[in-house]
């Protein structure tokens, strides 16, 4: 069974280092994560890479489309997920992988991205949690790799979350801590699912979503939420 730490690094360590890049996931461990989340997208031509934008602007400073974009035009930074894995493997570090796909590419990017675990996912690692806001890329997930665990990233609470959460066969919901309530809290508890929150950067803050049930914190400043849980 799926063991997720209480603490999870958001794309790295992104309070200090640049998202979604092999610094921050280095800068995740030296700071004591040990697992961290990270956003695959596609390129162009196919490749899966980390990227949370569907604009490679904010992050890079280059005004192009991710799905307009080849692995080879990319800018120097942007790591691979092939190259992200190796990385993890290195510092010995887990991964809630959050398939985050361009328009129209949910399914594709989910296949691309179980295929590219399949065949680097380093076997001293614990199973990656894949994760999306996509129905339609946990359920691509689920038909092409079932072996991998998937959570439904959800930013409030709608009616149909249960029925979304077993529809894709997820053991998890990653959900808004800052939209998670007691009440709603409990349900997800008491219907045998695991639960996440993010982007909790206060101690406090976390403190009492632990409280309230949570297993996990997804954090910019996993250091912070580690020593404020101690």
């Amino acid at each position: 069974m799926l063991q997720l730490p209480k603490v999870i690094g958001h794309r790295g360590a992104a309070a200090y280092a640049p998202e979604n890049t092999l610094d921050s996931f280095r800068e995740a461990r030296r700071r004591g994560a040990t697992w961290v989340e990270l956003d695959v997208k596609t390129t162009r031509d196919g490749m899966p890479i980390l990227m949370h934008d569907e604009s490679l602007l904010r992050t890079t400073g280059v005004d192009r489309l991710v799905i307009d974009t080849d692995r080879a035009d990319l800018p120097a930074g942007v790591p691979t997920f092939a190259e992200a894995i190796a990385c993890l493997g290195e510092l010995g570090l887990g991964c809630n992988v959050e398939i985050k796909p361009c328009p129209g590419r949910e399914a594709a990017t989910a296949r691309a991205a179980v295929e590219t675990l399949r065949r680097c996912w380093p076997a001293h690692l614990p199973e990656p949690l894949l994760s999306s806001f996509k129905d339609a890329s946990l359920a691509a997930a689920r038909e092409a790799a079932p072996e991998y665990a998937r959570a439904l990233l959800i930013s409030e609470q709608v009616p149909d979350w249960h029925a979304r959460a077993q529809a894709v066969g997820a053991i998890g919901l990653n959900v808004n801590g800052r939209k998670l309530g007691a009440l709603w809290a409990h349900d997800i508890k008491r219907a045998g699912y695991r639960l996440g929150v993010y982007t909790i950067n206060d101690p406090v803050e976390a403190r009492a979503l632990i409280a309230m049930g949570a297993d996990c914190i997804i954090t910019d400043a996993p250091d912070v939420i580690l020593a404020g849980l101690a």
